[in-house]
């Protein structure tokens, strides 16, 4: 097995427009704060969680410099 590691797909949002759920590669659908802990893991690739201005931790995908692949801009489900 070359890569177990998941990658983030598609999100779903609430009524706010926040990150509620993360729909992985394998299919499989986490709630942010297990996407937070499986990604502090290195078990999700090309994100990370970081602490903001809210004191607040929150997850991101790795900044690479293409907005394509922004949490905020993924597919919903």
């Amino acid at each position: 097995m070359e890569n177990n590691r998941e990658q983030v797909v598609a999100v779903r949002k609430n009524g706010d427009g926040d990150i509620v759920e993360l729909k992985l590669s394998s299919g499989q659908v986490v709630g942010y704060k297990e996407a937070q802990t499986m990604a502090k893991e290195g078990k999700i690739e090309h994100v990370n969680v970081f602490r903001g201005r809210d004191g607040d931790e929150h997850l991101r995908s790795d900044a690479d410099g293409n907005p394509d692949n922004n949490l905020d801009n993924l597919p919903t489900f």
